[in-house]
């Protein structure tokens, strides 16, 4: 039980900062820059759903990975949310095309970086947790 809490709390944790970097290079006109239509308001309604399914990919982290370094691990395991953001949230759900193209040709590398950002975080916090 403690490995499950510490690995959803670490989620949660990574989602935050991938989150405010989201915020962050829209606010600041970043993702505009490179012809990407991401720029979500700082709200609850938009951090909430964030946390929560940031502290379930989370629990991801509890699959072993021999000797992986917290930062490759954590990059690795990135490529989860990355895969369901792009294949089935964008073009489904959002109806925002293939990969999200219709917010921008380069949508799908933003995407990416910003959830290595969450994996990064998610995993050296595991790691500190420890």
């Amino acid at each position: 039980m403690k490995k499950i809490l510490i690995y959803f709390a670490a989620g949660c944790l990574g989602a935050i900062v991938n989150s405010l970097t989201v915020w962050f290079f829209g606010d600041f006109g970043i993702t505009k820059a490179f012809n990407v239509a991401i720029a979500p308001a700082l709200t609850p309604g938009w951090l909430y759903p964030r946390i929560v399914w940031g502290g379930i990919w989370g629990l991801v982290f509890i699959a072993p990975v021999l000797n992986a370094h917290p930062i490759r691990k954590g990059l690795l395991f990135s490529l989860f949310p990355t895969i369901i953001q792009l294949l089935v949230v964008f073009p489904i759900k959002a109806k925002k095309g293939y990969m999200g193209f219709d917010l921008g040709i380069l949508t799908p590398l933003f995407v990416v970086f910003f959830n290595m950002v969450w994996g990064v975080v998610t995993s050296v916090a595991i790691r500190s947790a420890k």
